[in-house]
């Protein structure tokens, strides 16, 4: 058995060890920075054949909802946002107000929410950071795909 470093050997392709996101606007990317900080990201563009998965440290709370308009994807998404205090995985280390299907759930503890695919959902709000928050969010897709409420896609 053969121990290589980081993108070396055959399987070396499979390992994601920088960010490689989509390009964003310059006016989304310098916004995104005022509350946190992408840290990986994959899907199909990043390593063929894989479902797509970002993440980040939210590390301040915003007045207005971080993503505010309400959002369906054709697939299944897994949310997931954890708090950053070792000795008590269960503390949120803050608030995140998140709303599905027009319901608007505060969360105080570490949690996953699962968006089913079709359901609207969205704004994303930090109400409150003490300390970071990781958050994943996993669609079941090749790539990220979001369609407003009319069905148009967001990117457009």
């Amino acid at each position: 058995m053969a121990t290589v470093m980081n993108n070396e050997g055959e399987y070396g392709k499979y390992y994601v060890t920088d960010l490689r996101a989509p390009e964003f606007s310059a006016e989304f990317l310098e916004r995104y920075k005022q509350f946190g900080t992408r840290i990986r990201w994959i899907d199909d563009n990043v390593v063929p054949g894989a479902f797509q998965m970002n993440t980040s440290w939210y590390h301040h709370a915003m007045e207005e909802p971080i993503f505010p308009d309400e959002h369906t994807h054709p697939n299944d998404e897994l949310i997931g946002f954890f708090g950053s205090n070792p000795e008590d995985p269960e503390d949120l280390g803050g608030i995140v107000e998140f709303t599905m299907g027009g319901e608007t759930h505060r969360i105080t503890k570490s949690a996953m929410i699962f968006v089913p695919g079709g359901v609207p959902h969205l704004p994303l709000k930090l109400v409150e950071v003490n300390k970071p928050i990781f958050h994943f969010s996993i669609c079941i897709a090749s790539t990220y795909e979001a369609a407003d409420k009319d069905g148009k896609s967001i990117y457009d």
